[in-house]
């Protein structure tokens, strides 16, 4: 999987809604996306970043992507209803959904996690996504084939000190993921996590200041996973974990 090379074009006539699209992972998902064929629709909270990454696709070759600017720190039911129907209204239905967008939090001993930091968190990594998923549900069903993509994380499998906030959010991810993959086994939508792994992002530098990035790999070093979730042929699999970077 991690070798993985796509058909060229094998993601013509589907539509994929990538959250975090403004840079790292979400970024280069949605140029590899785009690349092959996708109507890539990018959500994120910075519009100069959408309307770069926007560009890049179709100066690429690629198909025009829609633009959702969205802050998932503030944004309520409604808005992800919203935007399930004007997908509905534009395209049909939804083929794939990574949801890449994640915040870190701040890093500390359990004890010092303050009440808004916890919330923040768990705002945008867990209840975000629950929000988001519940309503684009009834247009993924409408795909022949849908797959929704969770981030997780080496601390969402093994609890880590300091960690606090995001590491409990991705448990939480990994619980969603399982819980809705066995709610929708034998059918027509699939639910897996992956983990990236150390990758030259901005959070990573943030978590890991005194890291030297240059020995890490860079998002799009670590896109063939991400692609291949997205061949319904290739991919069967579902309510599992994959590793970008596997050991």
């Amino acid at each position: 999987m991690q070798n993985y090379i796509p058909p060229k074009r094998y993601l013509d006539n589907k539509t994929i809604l990538v959250t975090g699209a403004g840079d790292g992972i979400g970024k280069q998902a949605a140029l590899h996306y785009g690349k092959h064929g996708a109507t890539v629709i990018l959500l994120g909270k910075t519009v100069a970043k959408l309307e770069s990454v926007y560009d890049e696709i179709v100066n690429n070759g690629g198909n025009e992507p829609g633009i959702v600017p969205l802050d998932l720190k503030g944004a309520t039911a409604q808005h992800y209803r919203d935007m399930a129907n004007t997908i509905s209204d534009q395209f049909g239905c939804l083929d794939g959904l990574l949801h890449n967008a994640s915040v870190l939090g701040h890093l500390g001993p359990f004890a010092q996690i303050s009440e808004k930091d916890w919330q923040d968190v768990l705002q945008v990594n867990v209840t975000s996504q629950f929000l988001m998923t519940q309503a684009l549900l009834p247009i993924l069903k409408k795909a022949p084939y849908a797959s929704v993509i969770f981030t997780t994380s080496s601390v969402g499998l093994q609890g880590r000190a300091y960690w606090g906030p995001y590491s409990i959010s991705k448990f939480a991810t990994q619980g969603m993921m399982q819980v809705l993959a066995d709610e929708f086994d034998n059918s027509s939508i699939r639910f897996n996590c992956i983990n990236p792994g150390g990758t030259k992002t901005a959070m990573r530098a943030k978590a890991f200041p005194a890291e030297n990035a240059d020995h890490l790999k860079t998002p799009a070093e670590i896109m063939p996973l991400y692609l291949y979730l997205m061949d319904n042929e290739a991919s069967t699999e579902t309510g599992q974990t994959f590793d970008a970077q596997p050991k």
